[in-house]
Formats: C-alpha cells, sequence, structure tokens
C-alpha cells in the first residue's frame, strides 16, 4: 500500500502494526508446523483483529516469505565480509558469525527450517550467500563440495547447539575447516565406490501395520502431514479406518513410528552395504565417504523418507531428536572401531555434511554428479582448507 501524503505518525502506526503481526507470525511459525498456524491465529497473537491483517499481506504464505527473507537479509549482513587481515582469521570469524546468528536467533533459525523444504528457492538463496562468504574468506570460488564441507558441518552444528542445546566447540570446528577431520588419510576412490549396493528386502506378504506405514509415508512426502486424513492413509492401505486405531494411538504416534524405521533402514542399509568385495578393512576417511556415498544412494531409492523426517521436526519433535541420537550413537560404538568417533562436535559435523548433501540431492536433484562431489569431500576431510590457508 502506498503512503504518499501520510506523516510520520501515521507512518510509524503503520510500520507497528505491521511489525506485531511479522513477530506474532515468526513466535507462531517457529513453535508450530506451517500447516497449523492460521491467519486468525497470528491476529489473536498480535492482538489485532482479521481485518487489519489483511490490510498488509494477502494471506499466510506472504508473511511466510517476508521472514524467510529477513533471515536471508540478516545472515547476508552477519557474513558477508568476515573480517580479519587473514584468511585465518576470516575463516575464524565466519564460524564465530554462523554460530552466533542461531544461537542470537533460535525463532528464525527454526521457521527457515520448515522454510527451506516447503520453498526450496531461499534455500537455494543462502546457499549462495554462504558459498560468497566463504569466498571472501579464503579468496578464492568455491563450488558445491567447498559449500557442503564448510557449511554442511557448520550450520548443521549451530543449528543442533541453538535449537537443542547440543555441546559445540567452535574450536574443534575451526580445527576441522583447517586440517581435515581425518588428517593425512590415503583414500582409494576405486574400493570406496566399488561394487553394487544391495537395497533391504521387501516383504511380498506384508501385514497390515507395514502397509499403513507404506502408504502413509507416501502420502506424507507428497501431501504434507497435516493435509493427510486417515482415512485417506487406509484407503491407501486397502484397509477399513479402524485398523489403524488396532495398531496406532493416534496420527502422531504414526509418524513417530515411521521415523523410527526410516532411521532404522538408513542405518541397515548403510552397515550392510559399507564391506567393500574384497573383505579388506577401509581407513577411517574411506569408510565415511562410503558411508555418505551409500546414504546419497539410499535417497535414490527411497526418495520419500527425508520429507517425512522434516515434517516430523515440529510434529513429534522427540521422534527426531532421537533419530539423530541413534546416529551419534553409531559413530560412537562402531563395532570393529574403525571409523569410530569420539568428538561430538566432530560427530555433529559429519552429520551436516551428510544432511546438507542429502538436501541437494533429495529436494534439487543436485549434484548431478553426485559421486564427484563426495570424492572432492573426500580430500577436504583429509585436509581441510590448509592449501588456501598457507
Amino acid at each position: 500500500m502506498g503512503d504518499e501524503g501520510m506523516g510520520p505518525a501515521q507512518n510509524e502506526i503503520i510500520a507497528s502494526t505491521e511489525d506485531r503481526l511479522v513477530e506474532a507470525a515468526i513466535e507462531l511459525f517457529s513453535k508450530r508446523w506451517y500447516g497449523t498456524v492460521s491467519v486468525a491465529s497470528i491476529c489473536r497473537h498480535a492482538g489485532l483483529s482479521n481485518g487489519v491483517y489483511y490490510r498488509y499481506f494477502t494471506g499466510k504464505e506472504q508473511i511466510f516469505h517476508r521472514i524467510l527473507q529477513r533471515v536471508l537479509d540478516m545472515i547476508r549482513q552477519a557474513v558477508s565480509t568476515p573480517s580479519g587481515e587473514t584468511r585465518s582469521d576470516r575463516l575464524r570469524a565466519l564460524i564465530a558469525a554462523v554460530v552466533g546468528f542461531s544461537r542470537e536467533h533460535p525463532d528464525l533459525v527454526a521457521v527457515f527450517r520448515e522454510g527451506q523444504y516447503r520453498f526450496f528457492e531461499y534455500e537455494r538463496k543462502l546457499v549462495s550467500i554462504y558459498t560468497q562468504s566463504l569466498a571472501s574468506a579464503l579468496d578464492f570460488e568455491p563450488g558445491l563440495p567447498e559449500y557442503v564441507f564448510a557449511f554442511g558441518g557448520l550450520r548443521f552444528c549451530a543449528i543442533r547447539s541453538a535449537l537443542h542445546g547440543v555441546p559445540i566447540d567452535t574450536g574443534s570446528i575451526e580445527i576441522i575447516l583447517s586440517r581435515g577431520l581425518f588428517p593425512h588419510s590415503a583414500f582409494d576412490a576405486e574400493r570406496v565406490f566399488s561394487g553394487a549396493a544391495t537395497p533391504l528386502p521387501v516383504s511380498l506378504d506384508a501385514s497390515a501395520r507395514e502397509r499403513l506405514l507404506r502408504a502413509g509415508k507416501k502420502l506424507f512426502s507428497e501431501k504434507g502431514y497435516f493435509d493427510t486424513a486417515i482415512h485417506e492413509i487406509t484407503d491407501h492401505a486397502g484397509l477399513a479406518v479402524g485398523s489403524f486405531y488396532s495398531y496406532f494411538e493416534s496420527k502422531e504416534a504414526y509418524l513417530g513410528e515411521m521415523i523410527r524405521l526410516i532411521g532404522h533402514d538408513v542405518r541397515l542399509f548403510i552397515s550392510r552395504n559399507l564391506p567393500v568385495e574384497d573383505g579388506s578393512p577401509l581407513n577411517r576417511l574411506e569408510r565415511e565417504m562410503r558411508g555418505l556415498w551409500l546414504w546419497l544412494v539410499y535417497l535414490s531409492i527411497d526418495k520419500d523418507c527425508y520429507p517425512v523426517v522434516r515434517e516430523g521436526e515440529f510434529v513429534v519433535p522427540a521422534a527426531v531428536q532421537d533419530y539423530y541420537a541413534q546416529f551419534v550413537e553409531g559413530y560412537r560404538k562402531n563395532p570393529d572401531g574403525n571409523g569410530a568417533v569420539d568428538d561430538r562436535t566432530a560427530i555433529e559435523f559429519l552429520l551436516g555434511i551428510a544432511h546438507y548433501l542429502g538436501i541437494e540431492s533429495a529436494f534439487d536433484a543436485a549434484p548431478s554428479n553426485a559421486r564427484a562431489a563426495v570424492e572432492t569431500i573426500a580430500g577436504y576431510m583429509a585436509r581441510g582448507f590448509s592449501d588456501r590457508l598457507g
């Protein structure tokens, strides 16, 4: 709306009212999934009438876009020109800026976590901002592998620290980015990528419970949790509505079980396909990179799992926390000790690389050459950005 002819006092009132709506929306979106927040609830939270809302926004989606753009603008301001005389200084400043932003604005981070999946163009814009900031810090033009190595781990650590209280040491992140996590490790690409992955077995005589879980995962991925009714799940599974409650006490419990099974299947698929054909052991770097490669292979087989876990973050957060906790324990309790990682920051960093490379694969059909990306990331895992830092 135009403000021609309005005085300073009127403009201030308009800005104040609009800000109240935006702040109310941020608070609600940061605690609840997009599908459960209505225009009416935003207005109630702001102490304003529904009619006032439509003077500033055409609907719920517009205010959500406004918030996502605000996050991008704030992050750009925080990271675009990392300070410091040396590249090491600028890298350290960049780490501090990313971690600091998440800790200072956990509500905005939580909203963006949903926005990056619902409106993927904002994730693409954020990747561009971070990639440019890395270029500014280290004086080179990074590609996707460099972005994933630097910001996959860093973003994940920052978010887990801010939203879930996971203890993160920024000094450890600096060491990983500067020197690598598995320094001077050999890497045999042919062994890491060799062989054919064996999919998990599929039951030809699935039980009613299994049919319900399969049906729901497909529908949640395509339509979203809140837009999928229980009767649609049972119809898709060829069962009566009453059968749903024979196995699950609620829709939330059903989603929680689905996420538990997704985590179980991912870990099982990777563990079964981790050994190489000749039976000789992989070193720690090779083992990690083969696991990362198998994760991307799994996503190509089961394209529905990632959207389901993402929705679960707001619907059944405890189930998603357990989902990640199981991966953390997997790193700590590696059966043969080869590849076991004790440092919590290093574990979260590795999970972040898998997470953000998974986003590229699952949501944007990229990278087009996943093997080349994993192989390049392996080089950084062995040496960090030491070549750039001198």
